[in-house]
Parts: C-alpha cells; sequence; structure tokens
C-alpha cells in the first residue's frame, strides 16, 4: 500500500484532511439544528381557580410552577419543556402546528387551554396557556 499523499509544506497527511473535512461536515449539520432557536414559543402558564369562590382584591388563578409542558407535531413529541416559580416558558421549535399536552392528564376540569400552538419562522412567539382546575 502506497504511504499517504502528503500536502508540500503544509504537513498535512491526505488521511488528515479527510478527518479534518469530517469534522468540518459534523460541525455543519449539528449548526443545522441550531437554526431552529430563532422560533419557537413562550409565555405564561396559569392554573385556575385556585378557590371555590373569587374574592375582590384577591387572585383567582395562579402561576403553575414547575409544570412539564409537552410539544407534538405530527404525532411525535418534538420537545419538552418546564415552567419556573412564576410559571413563564420558553421553549425552541421549528416552525409548524403543534399539539400541547400536559405529562399527567387531569381527571377534573377541562385541563390545558389551547390545545394547539402554532410556531412562525424567525420568532419566539407569546402563547400563554390556562389550566382549568375544576374548582367550583
Amino acid at each position: 500500500m502506497p504511504a499517504p499523499f502528503r500536502f508540500q509544506g503544509a504537513g498535512v497527511s491526505c488521511v488528515g484532511m479527510r478527518a479534518l473535512a469530517a469534522l468540518a461536515a459534523l460541525v455543519a449539520v449539528s449548526s443545522a439544528g441550531a437554526a431552529t432557536s430563532t422560533s419557537g414559543l413562550r409565555g405564561i402558564v396559569t392554573r385556575g381557580p385556585i378557590a371555590p369562590v373569587c374574592v375582590a382584591g384577591q387572585p383567582c388563578d395562579a402561576p403553575a410552577k414547575n409544570l412539564t409542558l409537552v410539544f407534538v407535531r405530527n404525532g411525535h413529541v418534538a420537545r419538552r419543556t418546564k415552567t419556573n416559580e412564576r410559571g413563564r416558558y420558553r421553549v425552541a421549535l421549528a416552525p409548524g402546528l403543534y399539539a400541547v399536552r400536559l405529562t399527567t392528564k387531569s381527571s377534573i376540569g377541562r385541563g390545558l387551554e389551547p390545545e394547539r400552538a402554532r410556531v412562525v419562522a424567525g420568532r419566539f412567539r407569546r402563547v400563554d396557556f390556562s389550566i382549568d382546575t375544576g374548582i367550583r
């Protein structure tokens, strides 16, 4: 077998150049996935009512803290995200229409609304969700 070709003055063999080209291709492919971070959803998730009777001057709903939202597209889970202590979330998603659900389904109340959210290209669209607790 002949010795690997060496580029004059560069000190890099043909095998080394192939490895470098493969590394460059890998970086290019992984960067393509980062392009989806320019679009997605953000907002606040609230739950309520939190009491059987709403009283003037007191909130009737509260932030849904540490809650996992599941974003489904074409029947497959695209991404999951968790709300923070203030009920806020932000998730990078490719443009398209997503079904949105909770990891656990409530046995009372209407559950999560809206059930669908559209992601537009090039921006993080604000979509606030509410969870009906069923308290009446």
